[in-house]
This record gives C-alpha cells, structure tokens and sequence, in this order.
C-alpha cells in the first residue's frame, strides 16, 4: 500500500508516517517510481508507535522497545518493556510535584491562593 492509504487505514498523517520511517521504526520499499510502498503489517505498527506517542513515550523511548511492544495495538505491557513503562511513569509523578510546587510558590507570590484547575 502506499503512504496515503497507510495513513488513511491508521488515522496518522503522512508526515509523522515518513517519520516514523526515518526514525527506523518502520521500514517500506520504493516502487520503480520511487514512492513508499507499505506491507500490512505496517498498519499496526503504525498504530502502536501513535499509541506509545499517546501514552507519553517519544519517538527515541519507541525505538529502545522489544519487539513485544510494537507488533499491534494495545495496553497489554509485554514483560519485556514493564520496567520501561513503570519509569515514564515515576518520571510524570516527579513532574507533576514540581509543577505542583512552582504553582504554589507563584501563588504564594501573588498573595493569593489562586484556584486548582483540579
């Protein structure tokens, strides 16, 4: 298939395909023409790569993932890739405190307690 019907069956513009593809993780072949061609089994892992990107992962944490992790779509963490998401995921609490706390300091500096957006 080519990049627009890859895009079109994923929901993922071409842009972030070609990407995707010149980050590695997806590989096409050129036609005679020179155009990408996709096989099926780009669809899912298209759509997983744009999942892990959702859930807070950047293109170069996608790259470091076991295979387990971009053969379809899911929120089944395989093994292998546990840890990995356990750490993105200590990485959020420890922004959120410090958003938290540089909130506070800039209402406290205001001399008000400006309201929560909680």
């Amino acid at each position: 298939m080519n990049i627009g019907e890859l895009a079109r069956r994923t929901g993922c513009s071409a842009r972030s395909i070609r990407h995707y593809e010149k980050t590695g993780l997806l590989t096409s072949n050129r036609r005679a023409n020179g155009y990408r061609e996709f096989d099926a089994q780009s669809v899912p892992r298209v759509m997983q790569v744009a999942h892990l990107i959702q859930l807070g992962f950047s293109l170069v944490d996608i790259t470091t993932f076991p295979p387990c992790m971009l053969r379809e779509v899911t929120d089944v963490v395989c093994p292998q890739a546990l840890a990995l998401h356990r750490k993105r995921l200590a990485e959020f609490d420890r922004q959120l405190l410090e958003l938290t706390g540089r909130r506070d300091r800039l209402a406290r500096a205001l001399g008000t307690s400006a309201p929560s957006t909680k």
